[in-house]
């Protein structure tokens, strides 16, 4: 059964899971590890990314799209698609909580953005379980552009699907261009009146990415982000870690 999330308080347990916050997080997460960053550690708070800084990390995040002070990056995509470390700490208002909550109640959690869509839907062929797409939202709200890409992914999977997901079939169905999908939504507004507009363009850059990012463990409250291999055969659900980072 393939079931949409439109905000982390939705989400049932499932076997796997994909977390979605095409503006900015997942799509953020997915430049990073494509660009040879080891691992990105998904924190819930500002204070927490702090405790984790150390040589070879960089800090990064934003709270309501602006870049708390102090932090070496903020949460546009295109700042990671260089390499200028070994690790990431993230932070944002939305999407990393996201990642916590959707590693509570799934076996397996993938991240999903408009740039890796071919390789995350090429991977998810290989799942014959139940599967939550879950829309990381903005501010408790439902996002357009999540639901949008949940439709999207939804439509290219062979299943059962929940009434949630066929809802979130025809938000996608409604725009076949992925930029002016993505542009009519509140949060893309958002970043226009900030200056960010250029994240919009390129969180739009579909399946540009061959990276599929998996939530590999959980450490001392981060959840740890790391490239998945993909599968060569029938796809078997992996169970998160936990362990503390040092």
């Amino acid at each position: 059964m393939i079931d949409v999330a439109f905000t982390p308080a939705a989400i049932r347990p499932a076997p796997l899971a994909v977390v979605i916050d095409v503006l900015r997080a997942s799509s953020s997460i997915a430049e990073a590890l494509n660009a040879g960053y080891e691992r990105v550690l998904c924190c819930r708070t500002v204070e927490e990314a702090e405790a984790l800084r150390a040589p070879g990390r960089l800090i990064a995040g934003e709270r309501h799209c602006v870049m708390p002070a102090g932090f070496d990056l903020g949460n546009s995509p295109s700042a990671f698609a260089v390499r200028r470390g070994e690790e990431v700490v993230l932070t944002t208002t939305n999407g990393s909580p996201a990642m916590l909550a959707a590693a509570a109640v799934a076996d397996e959690v993938l991240v999903g953005c408009l740039l890796n869509l071919d390789a995350l839907t090429g991977r998810l062929e290989h799942h014959d379980g139940d599967l939550t797409l879950i829309c990381a939202g903005t501010d408790a709200a439902p996002a357009l552009e999540d639901v949008y890409l949940a439709g999207r992914i939804a439509a290219l999977l062979a299943g059962e699907r929940t009434d949630a997901a066929r809802i979130a079939e025809a938000v996608a169905a409604a725009e076949p261009n992925a930029v002016a999908a993505l542009e009519a939504s509140a949060d893309a507004a958002v970043l226009r009146s900030v200056g960010l507009e250029a994240d919009v363009e390129w969180c739009a850059r579909e399946s540009s990415l061959g990276v599929v990012p998996r939530l590999t463990s959980l450490r001392g409250g981060a959840g740890v982000v790391e490239a998945s291999p993909r599968p060569s055969s029938k796809h078997s659900t992996q169970p998160v870690a936990t362990e503390l980072i040092h």
